[in-house]
């Protein structure tokens, strides 16, 4: 969305990312500033409006990329104690993701439940872009890497999800940005890939030693605070926009493959 200046030339793209140099607000700064464009990155609490509005003013961004957000240390387990699963009948495992029209249905967690009460809001806004990323992937162990969370799980789950890989979608963001999309889309690669699924690649590609337990929902259940949400999304409306900019998704599994396969070629282990 470059703005006009007044004598009718296009405005230079100008980025300001919110979430200063938070683990994916870092990425998209280097992805940017790696495309050449002009990026600022702020740490200014959002809920501070006048020090929020002084930063737009200053910076006058063309694009303002919000990439902050409250999870909790370790996990989303933190906001049940600060507050200040599912897939129903209508989406079973295997059938039907969930597309951007269905209702928000998952509030077993004060993380999920603000979520689905501020989409609608922000869906509002005709200048307002809202991507859905889930369970998101980047190219290391960083400790908020869905990848790592697993690793350091003694037992996980194995139910399909849609997942986030970074190294895809990233660069997608940037650009449905630059073009002036709005709405509300939902930012995963295609299909759905179960925990086992991804912990077995990692075994065959990254480290051959792996092992890991499973348990059931409700073993779970007896060492969280809160449920976790599991479900699979359509893609087909991301899939379809990013096609007009030439510009294609890999499937979650082949997704993960070469993701895994990048972290073995530097030595990740």
């Amino acid at each position: 969305m470059a703005s006009k200046l007044s004598n009718g030339h296009r405005q230079q793209p100008r980025f300001l990312i919110w979430g200063g140099n938070g683990w994916i607000a870092g990425q998209l700064k280097r992805l940017l500033q790696e495309q050449g464009k002009e990026v600022h990155a702020t740490n200014i609490r959002m809920e501070n409006r006048e020090a929020v509005l002084s930063e737009l003013l200053l910076t006058k961004p063309t694009h303002v990329l919000n990439a902050a957000g409250c999870t909790g240390r370790p996990n989303v387990d933190w906001c049940e104690d600060n507050k200040g699963q599912t897939y129903d009948k209508t989406h079973p495992i295997g059938g039907r993701g969930y597309t951007e029209e269905d209702r928000p249905n998952f509030e077993g967690s004060f993380y999920s439940l603000t979520k689905g009460h501020v989409e609608p809001v922000l869906s509002s806004y005709p200048n307002c872009l809202i991507l859905r990323l889930r369970m998101p992937v980047s190219d290391d162990l960083h400790p908020r890497n869905f990848v790592t969370k697993l690793l350091n799980y003694e037992r996980v789950v194995n139910i399909p999800n849609s997942n986030t890989i970074l190294h895809d979608l990233l660069p997608a963001s940037i650009m449905l940005a630059e073009h002036g999309e709005t709405g509300v889309y939902n930012f995963t690669n295609p299909g759905a890939i179960s925990h086992n699924e991804v912990l077995t690649l990692f075994k065959d590609i990254v480290r051959p030693e792996l092992s890991w337990q499973n348990f059931t929902l409700e073993e779970q259940a007896k060492v969280i605070k809160a449920d976790r949400s599991n479900c699979a999304l359509d893609t087909s409306k991301l899939v379809a926009k990013l096609k007009e900019y030439q510009y294609e998704i890999p499937e979650v599994h082949e997704a993960y493959e070469k993701c895994f396969e990048r972290m073995k070629a530097v030595g990740i282990e």
